[in-house]
């Protein structure tokens, strides 16, 4: 297990940070999946970004989740590690 899981597993008992967690996790969701879709290509941040004709450092702030990414740069990063798009609108979970 990491540190970053051992951490987040820990600070997940205050009631604050799991409120807080759940409400950025769809952006959390779009940074993984980024991030997995160019290692599952065997990629660099660089190749993507090469095949996106922008840099590595944009490639970099779209996985951090510096960046919001628009539903074209996905588009982009899709077809550069050569993976489908696809978004889905689920029902709320209400509490």
């Amino acid at each position: 297990m990491s540190k970053v899981t051992e951490l987040h597993e820990k600070w997940s008992e205050d009631p604050e940070y799991r409120k807080a967690y759940d409400r950025l996790g769809p952006e959390f969701e779009i940074s993984r999946s980024l991030i997995e879709a160019r290692t599952r290509a065997k990629l660099t941040q660089a190749e993507p970004a090469q095949r996106m004709n922008t840099t590595q450092s944009v490639v970099a702030q779209l996985e951090s989740g510096r960046t919001r990414p628009s539903t074209g740069a996905l588009q982009k990063i899709a077809q550069a590690t050569r993976t489908l798009l696809r978004i889905n609108i689920d029902p709320a979970r209400f509490e």
